[in-house]
């Protein structure tokens, strides 16, 4: 569909297919088979072009394309350091039928990977938790989740990258810094990247924004 006069917004079935599309993306960028794009940008179900110099043509080209299944490669897993001592570890254990031990080592045993980027500077959606470890939003969000927040909702887990509202579960915290901009790129966790959890010492308050 187009966006603009030079974008156009892909839209596919499933956030695999969305990975699946971004990854030949890029590699047609990196390989410059593909027409100059200033942004692609994936989301949940859809991938955004933007700066196309004739979207009418690339989306006449786009519907041509096969689109091999995503092949993950070798590249180094991005790992997070996390304490799991958030205040809805207990009910998360509940929903999984497993105690609180358990989910840490479910979460921190499990690899992700970033399917795209939102809500924040900084934040990714990470898909990799098989379907029954999925888990609803909390009824009632808070009005302040403390930076650092490893939090579940629905097929994802995210790391709340600076303090705000949230209804996400939180199951623990982490000291990693999500965003800054003295770094190139600026986001710790962008679309494509492997993620692991890797279970840290617990640490006293004086530690931790609160």
């Amino acid at each position: 569909m187009p966006v603009g006069e030079h974008g156009l917004l892909l839209e596919v079935g499933s956030g695999e297919a969305v990975e699946a599309l971004h990854a030949e993306l890029l590699r047609r960028a990196a390989a410059r088979t593909l027409p100059a794009v200033r942004e692609i940008v994936p989301a949940a179900r859809t991938v955004l072009l933007d700066g196309v110099a004739d979207p009418a043509a690339l989306a006449a080209e786009l519907v041509t394309w096969e689109i091999p299944p995503l092949v993950h490669g070798d590249e180094e897993a991005v790992e997070v350091p996390v304490r799991y001592d958030g205040p809805d570890l207990a009910d998360v254990a509940g929903l999984w039928g497993v105690t609180p031990q358990e989910v840490a080592r479910i979460h921190s045993g499990t690899e992700f990977r970033v399917a795209f980027s939102g809500f924040a500077p900084g934040f990714g959606y990470l898909t990799g938790l098989p379907e029954r470890f999925h888990v609803p939003r909390r009824a009632t969000p808070r009005t302040r989740v403390p930076v650092g927040s490893v939090a579940l909702a629905g097929p994802y887990t995210g790391v709340y990258p600076r303090s705000s509202p949230g209804g996400w579960q939180l199951i623990g915290t982490t000291d990693a810094v999500l965003w800054d901009t003295a770094r190139e790129p600026a986001a710790l966790l962008t679309p494509g990247t492997r993620v692991r959890f890797v279970v840290a010492e617990p640490t006293g308050p004086e530690g931790r924004e609160q």
